[in-house]
Parts: structure tokens; C-alpha cells; sequence
């Protein structure tokens, strides 16, 4: 679950690192008293979405007079702001994060992450900030340092490293020891699988600062961090995806024509990507899992059906526990009740597969016991 950048900074504040000075507006009629309480005549105004890149797209804006963030705020407000993080569509901007002006003298970029290779976090920072780390390590890996941790203790030995590779001085180091052990304590307790700071600056104090601020709190910890789950904004996610957690369906939209409703995450993944192969495109991953009911076989179709660009529809089933006859009938009453208006291919294998697929044939709906096959005839019929 994402945070926005206002958020985390919240979160960052209570842990007692240096954030700037800011205040959240999700009105034109805010900007005045946000801009006289935060002090100067400068400010930076930020749209506020889930998305990097923000910068680039003119979601970031120095404004010199309250006017000018108050035309920004109208330019954003109820707007969606596309940046290469995002799809065509962009995000939704429903709030704008105003601060007070930092004097920044350099930028560091610092992170942590969940790596499942090394089962550890790690704890990456480099000298170059302010600019996308993948291309710091493609152009100048040299710049990158990382660390890994198994529990909430960072040593000195691994903080000097960090701070002898930013080429830190005495000052910012001993702002670094206390930053990196806070954030690392921020890391386990809230549960996060991500914490990034791009940039890290340092200011022409020489004290260091969080410029900026992004944390991503893991789904399966939710549980225990009921406030940080409030936080939770459902109109940056794309509201196909937000309605199949209602129904516990594991669907991920994506840009294509051709529809899948699989059981199965790795038969899933297979079906894509044996879609890839011929010369299709998955529309969604979309796994209805090991209990394929009627119910969830007609959520799904509702879920695929409402992206427009969908021209066909392949279902891959596996009958193991779940008889394949049972899952053929559920998929015709769920087409009848969804009002399918697209081709439909179905694939079975598995207990009772013969029968089912008798079963749909008696429907008018095609079935196919080979997944090469069904997968050719889903690209024939989207072209």
C-alpha cells in the first residue's frame, strides 16, 4: 500500500527526522492560509499522487507569489497528472502538499527495500540523487552503495561505508548515523517493503534534509497497522483492481485486448505468457484461484468486461480439487447472468475436463483441451 508523500512525511516527522515545513490542500480556498501559515514568499506546491516523476510531468512547481499557488492548485485539483510512472489515464490529484523553500547544496539519494534474493533489507544510497537510480546504476554503479540487514540493528561499520561512499563530512555523518538508525526503526515498525527519500539533500547549512518521501507499507501487515491503513487513498489505484480485493480475486490490469480469468498464479503467468508468444496481448492477470464458484467466475467476467479495450476472453482452467463439469457450469451461468458480449475460448484439463467440456459445447461456447490452441485462437479473434 502506498503512502503519499504528505503522509510519509507525517510518518518521518514522528520519528523525528528533518522534514520541511508543509501544509495539505485539497481546496482553492486553502491556498492563502496554507501559504501565510508556512511563512516566506516562496513555496513549493506538489500534486499529490502515487506516481515518480512527478517533477518532469509540471507536478512540481516553485511559486513565487500566492497566486501562483493558487493557479497551480486550479490547474491540478480533480485533475489526473500522467507521468512515466503512471498509464495514459494518469492519477487523480486530489491534494497538493504546499512547503516552504529548502537551499539545497547537493542531492543524495538514500533507500530501503525488501530483497527476497538475499531474504534481508537492504539499504541502498548513492551520490547521485535527485534523478532515477536505474540510471545511476546503468551509467555509474561505482556511485551506489548497498547493505543488507536481517533485523532493525545497523552497525557503525555498515554506516560509515554509506557515509565514506556520499563522501560525507563530519557533521553530515554524524547526521547520517542518526537518520540511518531512525529510518531503520521506521522501516520494521511500520512494516514496510519500501522507504525512499529522492532526494536526500544537503542544504547550504551542510545539515542534511528529506526533500521528499515515499513509503510503501506491506499488504500482508495491514492487519497490524491499522492506522497506517487508513491512510490508504483508493482513488490512486485502478478501481478494477480495488474492487477484485473485495472479492478476493488477484487481478492486475494491464494494457492489451485479451481478456484472462485463469485458476492458478503460476498458470496464469503461463497463459500470458504463452499469449506474448504468438503475437497476443494479455489485457489483466486475473486469478479466480483454487475455488472457482459461480460467484467469483461472474465477478470476474465483470471485471474484465469493463475494460473496453478487451475483444475476447480466455478462460484456462485446471480442474484438481474443483471438478472441471461444475466450473463449465458455473462459467455458463455467470456469461448469462454477466451479459457477455465478446467471444469466449475456454480451456480445461484436469477432473472431469471431457465432461465439461461437453458441457459447454452444448452452450455454444468453444472449448479447446490445448492451451497452445486456445491461446492462438484468443489472438486470431482479437485481431
Amino acid at each position: 500500500m502506498n503512502l503519499h508523500e504528505y503522509q510519509s512525511k507525517e510518518i518521518f516527522a514522528r520519528y523525528g527526522l528533518p522534514v520541511s515545513k508543509g501544509v495539505v490542500i485539497k481546496s482553492l480556498q486553502e491556498v492563502s492560509g496554507a501559504c501565510k501559515k508556512i511563512g516566506g514568499k516562496s513555496w513549493v506546491a506538489k500534486a499529490q499522487v502515487h506516481a515518480g516523476g512527478r517533477g518532469k510531468s509540471g507536478g512540481v512547481k516553485l511559486c513565487n507569489s500566492i497566486n501562483e499557488v493558487r493557479d497551480f492548485a486550479e490547474q491540478w485539483l480533480g485533475k489526473s497528472l500522467i507521468t512515466y510512472q503512471t498509464d495514459e489515464h494518469g492519477q487523480l490529484v486530489n491534494s497538493i502538499l504546499i512547503e516552504e523553500l529548502t537551499d539545497i547544496k547537493d542531492e543524495i539519494y538514500l533507500s530501503m527495500v525488501v530483497d527476497r534474493t538475499s531474504q534481508s533489507v537492504a539499504i541502498i544510497a548513492s551520490a547521485e540523487g535527485g534523478v532515477n537510480i536505474e540510471e545511476t546504476a546503468k551509467n555509474n554503479p561505482e556511485k551506489i552503495i548497498s547493505i543488507f540487514l536481517k533485523d532493525s540493528n545497523i552497525s557503525q561499520l555498515q554506516i560509515q561505508k554509506i557515509c565514506l561512499t556520499l563522501s560525507l563530512n563530519k557533521q553530515q555523518s554524524e547526521q547520517m548515523d542518526d537518520i540511518l538508525k531512525r529510518l531503520t526503526k521506521l522501516f520494521f515498525e511500520c512494516d514496510l517493503a519500501l522507504l525512499e527519500i529522492n532526494p536526500l539533500v544537503i542544504k547550504t547549512d551542510e545539515k542534511l534534509h528529506c526533500l521528499d518521501a515515499k513509503l510503501n507499507v506491506d499488504n500482508n501487515a495491514l492487519f497490524r497497522q491499522q492506522e497506517l491503513a487508513k491512510m490508504h487513498d483508493q482513488t490512486q489505484e485502478d478501481h478494477r483492481e480495488a474492487t477484485a480485493k473485495q472479492f478476493d480475486l488477484s487481478y492486475v490490469s494491464l494494457v492489451g485486448n485479451i481478456g484472462c480469468m485463469v485458476n492458478g498464479a503460476g498458470l496464469a503467468m503461463g497463459t500470458m505468457d504463452t499469449i506474448k508468444f504468438f503475437g497476443g496481448n494479455p489485457a489483466n492477470f486475473l486469478d479466480v484461484g483454487g475455488t472457482a464458484t459461480q460467484e467469483r467466475v461472474a465477478q470476474a467476467f465483470k471485471l474484465i468486461l469493463d475494460d473496453p479495450d478487451v475483444k475476447v476472453i480466455l478462460v484456462n482452467i485446471f480442474g484438481g480439487i474443483v471438478r472441471c463439469d461444475l466450473i463449465a457450469e458455473g462459467i455458463i451461468a455467470a456469461i448469462n447472468e454477466v451479459g457477455v458480449n465478446v467471444p469466449v475460448i475456454v480451456r480445461l484439463e484436469g477432473n472431469n475436463a471431457d465432461l465439461g467440456s461437453k458441457i459447454l459445447l452444448e452452450s455454444n461456447i468453444e472449448s479447446l483441451s490445448s492451451l497452445e490452441e486456445a491461446a492462438k485462437k484468443s489472438v486470431e479473434l482479437a485481431q
